[in-house]
């Protein structure tokens, strides 16, 4: 059975949009996954994700690739579009973004297992794509977490 999404406090989704261009991982909202007990992968693309370089200022522009399996909470993909805006105008190497992605999304979810990787577009000749990734510790994703990292190209 759905649930309302409005009973569970969301602020975003249906409200016109206020956007924001400097970090603000207080956009972030999470709604209860109707579905806890079975394992499936939820994946969000954004293909014009931008930050600006904090030593230059020049801007810098990814596509930033999140999957993860959730428990009880799932990020709210309006709020995830707006929390991603807000890099437009931060000061942020690529390495830091991609785990500062990822580590405010296992606060607001608390996922059982999730990965981001950042595909920087060439700066000097010089493409970068971060890559992290986190199992909850003690049980099986944190071995999926092992693999795929082992794994990763």
């Amino acid at each position: 059975m759905a649930t309302d999404r409005k009973q569970e406090g969301l602020q975003a989704l249906g409200r016109e949009t206020t956007y924001l261009f400097d970090y603000t991982p207080q956009v972030l909202e999470a709604f209860t996954n109707q579905n806890p007990g079975n394992d499936y992968w939820v994946r969000f693309n954004c293909p014009e994700f931008t930050t600006l370089c904090p030593i230059t200022g020049q801007p810098d522009f990814a596509e930033i690739r999140i999957s993860y399996i959730p428990d009880v909470k799932m990020v709210e993909s309006k709020s995830l579009k707006l929390y991603l805006g807000s890099f437009r105008n931060h000061g942020g190497f690529h390495e830091d973004t991609v785990n500062t992605i990822m580590k405010d999304l296992i606060r607001l979810m608390d996922p059982k297992y999730i990965e981001v990787t950042g595909f920087f577009t060439p700066r000097g000749g010089i493409s970068i794509y971060p890559y992290a990734n986190y199992g909850r510790p003690g049980t099986r994703y944190e071995a999926l977490a092992e693999q795929r990292f082992a794994a990763h190209e």
